[in-house]
C-alpha cells in the first residue's frame, strides 16, 4: 500500500511553497490527462498549461507564478526533479536484505558486505568483494578479484569482469558487460594477432549502466567512467577510455578506444565518436551524429563530421533546395558553354 502524504508534508519535502490546501492528502502520482483526486500530478512543460484545469488530480507539482485554475499546487523551482523525487518517496521501497539464497554459486574466498541480498544463479568468484547491501540478481556473473561498493544493484545476467571495480551506489541493468576485452589486434601480414587486453574497468560512484551495454576494459591500465555519468542501454565504450563526471550517454552512442570526454557531457543517440581524441565540458552533440575529431568545451554540435549546431541547421536548411539548385547549376553551365561557343 502506498503512503499517504499531506500537500504540505510533500512541500516540506521539496523544499517548495504550497498555494492552495495544506491540509489535502495524496498517495500517488499520476499524469495530468486521467489523475483522480487522491494523487499529485505535476506541470514540467508550459505548453501543457491549460490541461491543469482540465485535470482531476488532488494537487498539481507545477513552477512558480503559473496559472492554478484554483488548484493547490507545489511550487517549485524544478518540476521535473520533483516528481522524480515523489515517484521515489511514493513507489520506491528499501530492498529487504535476504542474505545468499539457495542456488547463489559463492566462491569461498569471496568477501560479503552486511545486509546484501545475492539470489538464486548468481555466480560471484574467487577474492570477490561486495559491500553493504548490495543487490546482486540471478544470473549475474561476478569474475575473480573484481570489487563491487556498497548500496549497489548488479542486475539479471549482468556480467563484471575480473579485477574490475564498481564504486558506491551504481546500477547495473540486465545484460551489461563491464570489463570485456577490448579490441586490440596487430596486423601481421594477411592476419592479426590478439593483444591481450590485462587493464581493468573502473567505475565510480553514482554510475548506472544501462541494459546490453559494453564497457571494455583497458589494454594497460584503466577505462574509467567518472561519478554520476549515466549510459542508456546498448552503449559501447571501447577500451583505455575516460568518461568524465555527471554525463549522459544516450543509446546506442560508440566511443573509440582511448577518447577523453569531460564533464556534464551529452551525447545523444547514435551518436559516433572516433578514437584517440577529446571532447570538452559541458558539450552536447546532437543524434546520430559523428565526431572525427576533437570538440572544444561549452558548446552545442550536430550533424557528420559534426560541426557547430548553429551552423548545422543553416546547412540542412539547405539540403531540400538541392535538386533546384543542381538544375540552376546545369542551365548556368549550359549557358556559359553555348557563350564561350559565340566568344570562339
Amino acid at each position: 500500500m502506498l503512503p499517504t502524504k499531506t500537500v504540505k508534508e510533500l512541500a516540506d519535502y521539496l523544499g517548495g511553497v504550497v498555494q492552495g490546501d495544506e491540509t489535502l492528502a495524496v498517495n500517488g502520482l499520476a499524469p495530468l490527462e486521467n489523475a483522480a483526486p487522491d494523487k499529485i500530478t505535476f506541470l514540467a512543460n508550459p505548453k501543457y498549461a491549460a490541461k491543469v484545469a482540465e485535470t482531476g488530480a488532488g494537487a498539481v507539482l507545477m513552477a512558480p507564478g503559473g496559472e492554478r485554475y484554483g488548484r493547490t499546487a507545489i511550487e517549485v523551482a524544478n518540476p521535473y526533479l520533483g516528481f522524480a523525487k515523489l515517484l521515489t518517496l511514493f513507489y520506491t521501497q528499501p530492498h529487504p536484505p535476504l542474505g545468499v539464497l539457495p542456488g547463489a554459486n559463492l566462491a569461498a574466498s569471496a568477501r560479503l558486505g552486511e545486509d546484501i541480498t545475492i539470489y538464486p544463479g548468481a555466480c560471484i568468484g574467487n577474492n570477490v568483494s561486495v559491500g553493504n547491501r548490495t543487490v546482486i540478481h540471478s544470473g549475474a556473473v561476478i569474475y575473480e578479484g573484481a570489487v563491487i561498493g556498497d548500496d549497489c544493484v548488479i542486475h539479471a545476467n549482468a556480467v563484471i569482469r575480473e579485477r574490475c571495480r564498481i564504486g558506491k551506489r551504481c546500477i547495473i541493468q540486465p545484460g551489461a558487460v563491464i570489463g570485456s576485452d577490448g579490441f586490440g589486434y596487430a596486423p601481421d601480414g594477411a592476419s592479426y594477432y590478439r593483444i591481450p587486453q590485462i587493464g581493468i574497468v573502473v567505475l565510480e560512484d553514482d554510475v548506472e549502466i544501462g541494459a546490453n551495454c559494453c564497457i571494455d576494459r583497458a589494454a594497460l591500465e584503466v577505462t574509467l567512467i567518472r561519478r554520476g555519468t549515466k549510459l542508456d542501454n546498448l552503449v559501447q565504450i571501447a577500451h583505455n577510455c575516460q568518461i568524465g563526471e555527471d554525463c549522459m550517454i544516450v543509446s546506442q552512442v560508440g566511443i573509440s578506444g582511448s577518447s577523453k570526454i569531460g564533464n556534464h557531457v551529452t551525447l545523444a543517440g547514435q551518436v559516433g565518436v572516433a578514437g584517440h581524441l577529446s571532447i570538452g565540458d559541458n558539450v552536447m552533440v546532437g543524434a546520430q551524429s559523428g565526431v572525427p575529431g576533437s570538440l572544444a568545451a561549452n558548446a552545442g554540435y550536430s550533424g557528420t563530421p559534426a560541426m557547430p549546431h548553429k551552423e548545422w541547421l543553416r546547412a540542412m536548411a539547405v539540403v531540400p533546395r538541392l535538386p533546384e539548385l543542381k538544375k540552376t547549376v546545369n542551365a548556368l553551365e549550359k549557358r556559359i558553354a553555348e557563350l564561350e561557343s559565340r566568344l570562339k
